[in-house]
């Protein structure tokens, strides 16, 4: 059965070029021409498509181009492992997600920084100093800078030295901070959740966001189902036309 580049393209509303360029990116197997040099594709070449759209979801667009690359250049080993690294990334993000929520469990209303830590600023200080609460985050002192500047973080000035001083509140703040970033939150969307935060005067405002996250994390393990169930279809599909 022949079909030309119009046929594949119409089933998953793309342009012939775009089913061109994936042909010529080694996504799609390599089409035979006419004598007039017309492409001829194949139900093969539509199960290619099939696969790397399917894929598409749940891993991005490098790593499934990536996938359907290994499939026509082999061994199979390489499939295997593009695939299990999208796999231990979800796994990875759920930890992260998990991580997130006790974070923002344990921090209270009122502001209150991680127990058993006393914010490094010495007997006299009145809360945290920089470099104390950028080593207690895993941070630079200059990220927390940068996120001061982007007004997610406001600690106060000490009167007589000039230095940045975190009261609990502005700990509260870099806590919620850090655990978003590691969730892979732009700092744009983090500047108005943290007023929200201040506004309320406590984390509650953050269920929302932490509800919308595990509705993604959801989505993205049900497309790796999916693209998994259609690439294992092309896979098989290719063995029944080498075993022809």
């Amino acid at each position: 059965m022949r079909l030309r580049p119009v046929d594949l393209a119409r089933r998953h509303g793309l342009s012939t070029q775009a089913v061109r360029n994936y042909e010529e990116a080694g996504i799609l197997p390599a089409a035979e021409r006419t004598a007039q040099g017309y492409r001829v594709y194949t139900p093969l070449h539509a199960a290619a498509l099939r696969a790397f759209v399917a894929l598409l979801p749940g891993h991005g667009h490098g790593t499934a181009a990536a996938v359907m690359r290994a499939v026509h250049q082999g061994p199979a080993d390489e499939v295997f492992r593009l695939v299990d690294e999208s796999h231990a990334q979800l796994l990875e993000d759920r930890g992260t997600l998990r991580a997130v929520e006790a974070a923002l469990g344990g921090l209270t209303a009122s502001g209150g920084p991680e127990r058993g830590w006393d914010g490094g600023g010495g007997p006299d200080a009145g809360g945290a100093l920089v470099g104390p609460l950028a080593r207690r985050l895993g941070v630079r002192p200059a990220t927390l800078r940068k996120w001061e500047r982007a007004g997610l973080v406001r600690p106060s000035r000490d009167p007589g030295t000039g230095y940045r001083v975190y009261d609990a509140a502005a700990v509260r703040d870099a806590l919620m901070v850090r655990q978003l970033r590691r969730g892979g939150y732009p700092l744009g969307q983090i500047a108005p959740l943290m007023d929200r935060v201040r506004e309320a005067g406590g984390v509650e405002p953050l269920a929302g966001v932490l509800e919308d996250w595990r509705g993604r994390l959801a989505a993205r393990g049900r497309a790796l189902l999916s693209g998994a169930a259609e690439l294992e279809a092309y896979l098989r599909e290719r063995e029944r036309g080498a075993g022809s």
